[in-house]
């Protein structure tokens, strides 16, 4: 399967049928769809909730990066790797 990289300047944003939420009973945050949900890993969770389609894939990892300080992560390959997969799988409209 082929993964399509999304832009640095692209604006990824949730799709309209799903719903992005943190879920206390989960201990997570998920995405609702009419079909059912999918529990997202927390570094799922943070990327997505930053997709706001305002901000930038660059904006998105420098976000990130400032939030979570590890000099040995290397935030921005995850990051466009979980994107590039999101607006594959639908979950973003990039």
């Amino acid at each position: 399967m082929t993964t399509t990289a999304v832009l640095d300047d692209a604006r990824p944003q949730l799709a309209p049928h799903f719903m992005f939420r943190w879920e206390a009973s989960q201990d997570a945050y998920i995405l609702l769809y009419p079909e059912g949900l999918i529990k997202l890993n927390p570094s799922a969770g943070e990327v997505l909730k930053r997709c706001d389609g305002q901000a930038s894939v660059m904006d998105i990892i420098t976000d990130l990066q400032s939030a979570f300080v590890d000099p040995d992560a290397d935030l921005a390959v995850s990051a466009r790797a979980f994107i590039d997969v999101a607006c594959d799988k639908g979950w973003l409209r990039c």
